[in-house]
């Protein structure tokens, strides 16, 4: 798995995630991350908010129900062996 740094906003720190898929819905990129690797884990998903042309990705986690349900029935096809909870 790959492993990113995201700096919330307003904070000196990074935090990081470990990627574990990553789609496209919509025209919008997301990714379904972790803490850990570890299974059980519990999963994240992150909305690329950037603009064409930036050089670094601006990540937000997925708040809205709708676009979670969504975007999770889409992780959940291509991540046939893994279970996600809602």
């Amino acid at each position: 798995m790959n492993r990113i740094e995201l700096c919330p906003d307003g904070e000196k720190e990074t935090v990081g995630f470990f990627v574990v898929e990553e789609t496209r819905l919509g025209g919008v990129s997301y990714l379904l991350v972790t803490e850990t690797e570890d299974d059980g884990a519990d999963a994240y998903i992150l909305k690329d908010l950037s603009e064409d042309g930036e050089a670094e990705a601006r990540y937000v986690f997925v708040e809205d129900d709708g676009e979670l349900e969504a975007v999770s029935k889409v992780f959940a096809e291509l991540l046939e062996d893994v279970e996600l909870e809602l």
